[in-house]
């Protein structure tokens, strides 16, 4: 009885750390699917602990997104608005022209910074997901890489058998 519990508490924690994906078909997904796995079974300290790093990782990509976003869009209109008082880009029907490729280079230096670290930060989503998945269903604990500790943290028993007989 024990060790199916314990299993399902495994199962549990690999399927609460995969439904993140789900925010690619739902909106929010990321968020809502993890946190009523989590909710449902949060007396357990094994799921506890994964649903809170789960939820903890998925806030803080959102927030390094947002940043990136707005860095993105503050610099868009920064230069935006510095070439066009300069009249550095001519607006035509179709097409537009730079007066100056070199006045414009720092623009397009930081917007490809910007999407390649929204690129890594993809990638590292999608990367650590699966490895805490992965751990989860071995029994192992799991840390993010770069998440930010929202929701607290409760420390992990190793012991599996302690928790499931309470």
């Amino acid at each position: 009885m024990t060790t199916q519990i314990i299993n399902q508490n495994k199962t549990l924690a690999a399927v609460l750390h995969l439904s993140v994906f789900t925010k690619y078909f739902f909106p929010l997904g990321n968020f809502l699917f993890p946190m009523l796995l989590w909710l449902a079974k949060k007396q357990y300290p094994f799921v506890d602990q994964h649903g809170r790093n789960a939820l903890n990782f998925q806030i803080s990509t959102f927030l390094y997104t947002v940043f990136l976003l707005a860095v993105g869009a503050a610099t868009f209109f920064y230069f935006g608005v510095s070439m066009t008082m300069d009249h550095l880009w001519i607006f035509h029907d179709h097409h537009f022209e730079v007066d100056s490729f070199s006045d414009a280079l720092p623009f397009f230096i930081i917007i490809v910074v910007l999407g390649l670290l929204l690129l890594g930060l993809f990638v590292l989503e999608i990367f650590a997901v699966i490895m805490a998945a992965m751990n989860a269903s071995d029994g192992k604990p799991y840390k993010y890489p770069l998440s930010i500790n929202f929701l607290g943290s409760s420390s992990i028993s190793v012991d599996h058998t302690k928790e499931e007989t309470a």
